[in-house]
């Protein structure tokens, strides 16, 4: 065989598979490639007459917009990054599933970095700066280097209850200050005396700033500094909480608070399952974000709830303004939570 002759086709292998282009359309439905571009992108403008004829030729020929290849046209990737800590394990999955919906309406797509820790971020964002996102959206804590790294790549970012340490970065806050206010204002009120405190882990910045809240107020009505027990934000560490504060306390405690509802729960099972206390006759217990499973009928926590709906579609437009004009200027979104009186507490 001559080396410019090609060897006939094997009958046992199936023929390559016809992938239609935008060309292929264009052609099939006498039109413009660029039509049929606009008539695959969202909001652009196109005659509905035209739209009927590039919809039908793409029906005929099985084709599909590439997704890649409109990016290098629009110069945009349609993927948010989205950094998120796995350590509040009830509540950020309800702030997650928010975000993705709020975000697939926009026709944008979710690039997850799932954190163990907060203190996990650093390799996670070098793996975010590998791919080609439009922006960010970060609920976990970023030293001010790291935040000034998004403005060197040249991608927007949001922050999610966490502060910018010092730099200028658009954010959305649930107020845990006022929220934490309120809980123990209820517990003071009702005349409660001995507390402990179960804090969340040291590098979440909502937990730090929900635990110096209830210590200034416990301090400010008179009764001294309140012990403390460490928490990861999980359950095992709600339940070994309550069990080093009673020790401590030689069983005095008539309230805990705890900066977030599974660890409440998790001091809740330890003192009713554990050491045969009632709550909430025997022990107050309190928490904070209105986690789903705080509402069962088990636990019913006396709570704050964060409004995570409005705070997920805050942050999705915030970020998508900045997709569109990265020149607008950085802002701050607060928004209060719902007070939640379970029966977890005594409450006046």
């Amino acid at each position: 065989m001559s080396t410019l002759e090609k060897p006939a086709p094997r009958a046992d292998l199936p023929a390559a598979r016809f992938r239609a282009t935008s060309y292929d359309v264009a052609k099939r439905a006498g039109v413009s490639q660029s039509a049929v571009s606009r008539c695959f992108r969202q909001g652009a403008s196109i005659a509905p007459a035209t739209k009927i004829k590039i919809m039908e030729a793409a029906r005929e020929l099985g084709y599909r917009p590439n997704a890649i290849a409109s990016g290098l046209i629009t110069k945009r990737s349609n993927m948010v990054a989205v950094l998120i800590s796995t350590q509040a394990r009830l509540y950020y999955p309800e702030v997650l599933a928010q975000l993705t919906q709020t975000l697939s309406a926009q026709d944008m797509r979710v690039l997850l970095f799932d954190l163990k820790t907060e203190g996990d971020v650093e390799a996670a964002l070098q793996q975010v700066w590998r791919y080609w996102v439009d922006g960010a959206i970060v609920a976990a804590h970023l030293t001010a280097a790291q935040i000034r790294a998004f403005d060197d790549h040249h991608v927007p970012i949001v922050l999610y209850n966490r502060s910018g340490e010092g730099e200028v970065v658009s954010s959305v806050f649930c107020d845990s200050v006022a929220g934490e206010r309120v809980l123990l204002d209820a517990l003071l009120s009702a005349g409660h005396r001995h507390f402990g405190i179960i804090t969340g882990p040291n590098d979440s910045y909502t937990g730090r700033q929900r635990v110096e809240t209830a210590k200034l107020l416990i301090n400010e009505a008179g009764f001294g500094p309140p012990l403390v027990a460490e928490g990861t934000f999980d359950y095992g560490s709600g339940t070994r909480g309550l069990h080093q504060l009673m020790e401590a306390s030689g069983g005095k405690l008539d309230a805990v608070v705890c900066a977030n509802d599974l660890m409440a729960i998790g001091a809740i099972d330890a003192a009713r399952l554990e050491m045969g206390l009632k709550v909430p006759d025997d022990l107050s217990i309190v928490g904070f974000d209105g986690a789903g499973a705080a509402s069962w009928i088990g636990y019913q926590v006396t709570t704050i709830q964060q409004p995570v709906e409005r705070m997920c579609r805050a942050a999705v437009a915030m970020l998508m303004e900045r997709i569109e004009a990265p020149e607008t200027a950085s802002e701050v979104r607060t928004f209060p939570g719902k007070f939640i009186p379970g029966t977890s507490a005594r409450i006046a």
